[in-house]
Parts: structure tokens; C-alpha cells; sequence
């Protein structure tokens, strides 16, 4: 019996370890401070992103962001199918992660499994664009508010990212050529 309690200890050890790995930050990146999570609420589009089989081959990729009543944050992907033909949802659910201020969110979409969702470059006076990245190099993402981006703001975040040591040449620029319907 001693064993067995000493072994499951182990085991519970092992996985809060493998968890809270999944919510570090990459070395030499850094999360925004001064971060408004209420102005960073609304949709966002994807303007580049790491490649991933969650998000294969799909276009048209934008998250909307909202308060949820017990404070968390609701976050609801889309992206279209072109394959398929057809709009693919994720529903998820984020809360503040790291010192208050922080670019941080610990965001799951399977249960109680987390993720480290980093802001580590910001537009900071209008909240237009962000670049996003997991936790570690193999996660980025750059967003908008509106499904373009000025190819010089790209260019920087790229740059960036580049520094930080992302693989950015194998950065996919997502398509944004549908009507924003939810009828399809």
C-alpha cells in the first residue's frame, strides 16, 4: 500500500511537471507589461502563423475574445476548411497567467490541459496588432484586428521573431478571402 500511494505521488508529480511546461515562456522572449486585458476582448485575425494540425490547411482564421461572467475569457477560433468546404470551430477557455500586467493567459480547449498563451509584442496604443507565441519556439502566431497587415508591421514582428530564434520562414500567411458568415 506504501508503494502504491509513493507511486501515485510520483505519477501526480510527473504531470503538474509535464503541465507546467506547457505554460513557460520561450527563452529570451518576454510577455508585454502594461497589458489591458479588457482592450485585447474582440475579434482578432490571423495574419501568420506556425504550421499545426489543429489549424491545417485552413484560411480565413480569426479568434473572437470575450469575458465570460466568472471572470475567464472565452475565446472562440474559426477558420475555413477550403478541403472540406465548410468553417471549422474551437471553443476555449483562458485566464490571466503570470504577475498582474502581464501578457499572459493559460488557455485550454481539452479540459483541464493548459497551455501558455504569451503576448510578447503588442501595438500598445490602439491594440491593432500582436504577436503571440506558445510555450516554446514551435508556437507563434501574428494577428490583426483587421484581416491585413501593413507589410512594414509584418516585416518588424518577422524580424522579431527571427531574433528571438522562431523558425519564421516557415511562417504561413493565412488567406482571408471569405464572407464572415457562420451560415456556410
Amino acid at each position: 500500500m506504501a508503494l502504491h500511494k509513493t507511486g501515485l505521488r510520483c505519477l501526480i508529480l510527473v504531470l503538474l511537471c509535464v503541465l507546467s511546461g506547457c505554460m513557460r515562456v520561450p527563452d529570451g522572449a518576454e510577455p508585454v507589461t502594461d497589458f489591458e486585458l479588457v482592450r485585447y476582448l474582440g475579434q482578432w485575425y490571423e495574419i501568420a502563423r506556425l504550421d499545426h494540425r489543429f489549424e491545417r490547411g485552413l484560411t480565413d482564421v480569426r479568434a473572437e475574445y470575450s469575458l465570460r461572467p466568472d471572470g475567464s475569457i472565452r475565446i472562440l477560433n474559426r477558420g475555413y476548411d477550403p478541403e472540406k468546404g465548410e468553417w471549422r470551430e474551437a471553443e476555449g477557455r483562458a485566464t490571466p497567467a503570470g504577475e498582474a500586467g502581464e501578457g499572459r493567459l493559460g488557455v485550454s480547449f481539452f479540459g483541464p490541459f493548459r497551455s501558455a498563451y504569451n503576448i510578447i509584442a503588442l501595438d500598445r496604443e490602439h491594440y491593432r496588432w500582436a504577436m503571440v507565441c506558445g510555450p516554446n519556439v514551435n508556437y507563434l502566431w501574428i494577428l490583426s484586428r483587421e484581416p491585413t497587415l501593413p507589410d512594414e508591421i509584418y516585416d518588424a514582428l518577422v524580424d522579431e521573431a527571427r531574433q528571438l530564434g522562431f523558425p519564421v520562414d516557415d511562417l504561413i500567411r493565412v488567406l482571408h478571402d471569405r464572407a464572415d458568415s457562420t451560415d456556410d
